[in-house]
């Protein structure tokens, strides 16, 4: 995106609504060892119950990138719903 622009174009928007669609199911955890579970590596849980879906396991990540990522999964598709609410908001152009 160009420093021109002034916002996220329908298009923009609709790829990472697909994107987010695409990824395995929400709820995505991280897990540290010595701050979550004692054992093992870090990861991130993905899914839960019958939607449970592989680790994620992340080589040169920090603990920050690592939370970050995990959180996106829910934050995303919040973020998006909180443009849809604005933009319906708005009066039409």
């Amino acid at each position: 995106m160009s420093k021109e622009s002034t916002g996220m174009t329908e298009a923009e928007l609709k790829e990472i609504r697909l994107r987010c669609d695409a990824a395995t199911c929400a709820p995505w955890v991280s897990y540290v060892e010595g701050r979550n579970h004692t054992s093992g590596s870090n990861f991130i849980m993905t899914g839960e119950g019958e939607d449970r879906g592989d680790d994620i396991e992340l080589i040169g990540a920090t603990v920050a990138d690592q939370d970050f990522i995990a959180h996106a999964r829910q934050d995303v598709p919040k973020l998006l719903a909180e443009i849809q609410r604005l933009k319906d908001k708005l009066p039409e152009a």
